[in-house]
């Protein structure tokens, strides 16, 4: 993954690891998988966890725990391919066949043009209601050039240290919430045993399993490993280690914005929208509730996720972009045209921070939202399926080949988002078709 005539990362000599290729002798906490899971952890997995926990209860909380199990069996085959054959994720794609860059290709450009205008908005709507002094759209800018100077600017060590003192505030005030508004434990513990609600369950269900933390930053996991200077078999172990509390942090954050559902939405007996303004509405339940202490609180907590979302995206789906087009332009992964600061790099920067912005003005074009809807749908899937591809045979070394469990485990996630892929595609299409 790194040429050999290549200086290694900046922060490679911060961690070590014995020469025996065992555990690190030193190594921090704070990596990929965190920058991973907070990425991937939005306002729209936090309105989803929200809404189930206001209609149901906890009679999905073991949905919740599935998600979390199924994302790290994801990122952790992710990083474990690229530390075990030294390449990024996007290169195995290609030895799959050119399928893979077929649909990549026009998914990433699609994507990062619509998703840069739902992330700034979504960033920008805590910070529009605590601060009305500028409109909606003019928050949604200044969201989307902050977050263009620290990742256009800015160095791996830096971005990752942004990222957890975000994790830190989002952590402390939905957690914290969690706690003031007093989880029944008995609950709780009846819905680990796996149920589905009889009215609207079964696409809830899914919807919470899936949901947990990501989708194409997953794949960014890879990318990630090799800034941090983790790039070959001697860091699986640590590897394995940041990406399970990265997620078991990810699984608390999300069962606290279920217990708010339960507690706090479904005692006030009011319905939440399903977009990210559902946050402002529970912001004003809190407010009601608890006080405006609390009720700006969470709001706080609320940007923090969004922001995250924003510096974690422009940061690691625009390596994905710059590996992509790299090869596309026959260069090695690793070569600084592809890397952070590299000019494929930045121009992904400026793909999500600036074309986007039209669409402030213009609303949002059918046939974009459209492609939007049903590619994306199906990149969980497309993960899911290529890494069941990639993680058997001979394309990684036999001992860190998929077992048989995780080949299970994988099937299951193929499985769950191809449905729930199929669901969204045909949500995407009836107003096409009338339905």
């Amino acid at each position: 993954m790194v040429a050999s005539n290549e200086a290694p990362p900046e922060n490679e000599t911060a961690l070590r690891v014995d020469d025996d290729g065992g555990a690190p002798a030193k190594w921090k906490i704070v990596g990929p998988g965190l920058v991973v899971a907070a990425t991937g952890v939005g306002a729209a997995d936090m309105v989803a966890t929200l809404v189930a926990g206001s209609q149901f209860g906890y009679k999905l909380f073991w949905a919740v725990i599935v998600g979390v199990i199924l994302k790290i069996v994801l990122v952790e085959g992710a990083g474990r391919f690229s530390l075990a054959t030294g390449k990024t994720i996007f290169e195995g794609w290609r030895s799959l066949g050119k399928w893979t860059t077929w649909y990549f290709g026009p998914y990433i450009m699609i994507w990062g043009f619509v998703y840069g205008a739902t992330a700034m908005s979504s960033a920008a709507l805590p910070l529009a209601a605590l601060f009305p002094i500028l409109p909606l759209w003019g928050w949604a800018i200044l969201m989307g050039l902050a977050g263009f100077v620290m990742v256009w600017f800015g160095k791996y060590s830096t971005f990752e240290k942004i990222t957890a003192l975000l994790v830190g505030i989002m952590f402390v005030t939905v957690v914290g919430l969690a706690v003031i508004a007093v989880p029944n434990i008995p609950e709780m513990i009846a819905g680990l045993v796996p149920m589905i609600p009889a009215k609207g369950g079964v696409l809830s269900t899914l919807a919470l399993a899936g949901g947990v933390g990501g989708t194409i930053t997953l794949a960014a996991y890879g990318y990630w490993l090799r800034e941090k200077g983790w790039h070959t078999p001697k860091w699986m172990r640590v590897m394995r280690i940041d990406n399970s509390m990265a997620y078991v942090m990810t699984g608390i954050f999300v069962i606290a914005m279920l217990i708010v559902g339960a507690e706090v939405v479904r005692s006030a007996g009011i319905s939440i929208s399903a977009g990210d303004e559902g946050l402002l509405e529970l912001s004003d339940v809190l407010r009601a509730e608890y006080g405006d202490v609390v009720g700006v609180g969470f709001l706080i907590g609320f940007w923090a996720a969004s922001f995250s979302s924003i510096i974690g995206v422009w940061n690691g789906v625009s390596l994905m972009f710059a590996d992509f087009w790299g090869n596309m332009r026959g260069k090695p992964s690793g070569h600084p045209d592809t890397r952070v600061g590299g000019k494929y790099f930045k121009f992904y920067i400026l793909w999500l921070t600036f074309p986007p912005m039209i669409l402030f003005a213009l609303g949002k074009p059918i046939a974009l939202i459209l492609a939007y809807g049903v590619l994306g749908s199906l990149f969980m899937p497309f993960l899911a399926l290529t890494l069941l591809g990639l993680l058997n045979g001979t394309r990684v070394p036999k001992e860190w080949a998929n077992k048989a469990h995780t080949n299970i485990a994988l099937g299951i996630c193929a499985l769950l988002f191809g449905i729930l892929g199929v669901q969204q595609v045909v949500k995407a299409l009836l107003p096409v078709f009338g339905g």
